[in-house]
């Protein structure tokens, strides 16, 4: 098993992709903690794996504030003794044109994105920084290349990948990795909300002509978490079936 006695937090683990990834890691022999403002969501994953054989717990937490975030990571290393994988995978949406986009759609998309992955990741640098071993797995998206509608969005999801880079350099003294991931067009409840007209116009643009799945992207998080990927830090992998490349 590749990560046989890892402990591993997923934010946003209640549903998508975090959920995928929350039950992939088990299988591989992670010690899985769910965290998600969603309690019920984060709780019926964490039954899920535990049905399944694995360990788990959940935790209702709000990645904007400093205390839940921190009282979250305390529980996890309370728990199982430490802390090996963090996945910031917590994030939302709230669209609208740049022109009519209110001040609180564009504090609310920024803080939950942005600010909980910068909360979320110093929290666990202080368990991670006494065992000198960690790795680090941050959220950012295709959009980051510009998307009509998302403006708060793509500067969340832009400033999480400088972010990203940022931390690389600042934890790698500590043997901390920190990496990204970049998903496209996802099969997820997120997308549940696009009209057909909005997906038919964004597979068009991808040259696999399909949308990925969250067990695909919970594919890259295991490498990336697993000792396969300690030489690479500060990195920013787009899983996207090629809707990145091109004109």
């Amino acid at each position: 098993m590749r990560l046989k006695d890892k402990v591993a937090l997923v934010t946003g683990g209640g549903r998508g992709i975090g959920a995928a990834v929350a039950r992939r890691f088990a299988e591989e022999g992670a010690l899985i903690a769910v965290g998600d403002v969603n309690l019920q969501g984060a709780k019926e994953v964490a039954e899920e794996i535990t049905k399944s054989g694995g360990q788990a717990i959940f935790t209702r937490v709000d990645v904007r504030k400093k205390d839940e975030v921190g009282s979250m990571i305390d529980r996890v290393v309370q728990e199982f003794g430490r802390l090996d994988i963090l996945i910031n995978n917590a994030g939302v949406t709230k669209d609208n044109l740049s022109a009519r986009m209110s001040e609180e759609e564009w504090d609310f998309v920024m803080d939950v994105n942005l600010k909980g992955t910068f909360l979320c990741s110093q929290a666990a640098y202080r368990p991670m920084r006494k065992q000198r071993d960690g790795k680090i797995i941050n959220t950012a998206s295709v959009v980051v290349r510009g998307n009509m509608g998302q403006v708060n969005y793509t500067s969340s999801k832009a400033g999480i990948i400088g972010l990203t880079r940022t931390l690389a350099l600042e934890y790698a003294r500590s043997n901390i990795n920190v990496n990204c991931i970049a998903p496209g067009f996802i099969d997820t409840p997120m997308s549940v909300t696009m009209t057909e007209k909005t997906k038919e116009l964004a597979l068009e643009r991808i040259p696999l002509n399909r949308m990925g799945t969250p067990e695909e992207v919970a594919n890259l998080h295991l490498f990336l978490a697993s000792d396969e990927a300690n030489y690479i830090t500060g990195q920013v992998i787009f899983i996207d079936g090629g809707g990145s490349i091109g004109i």
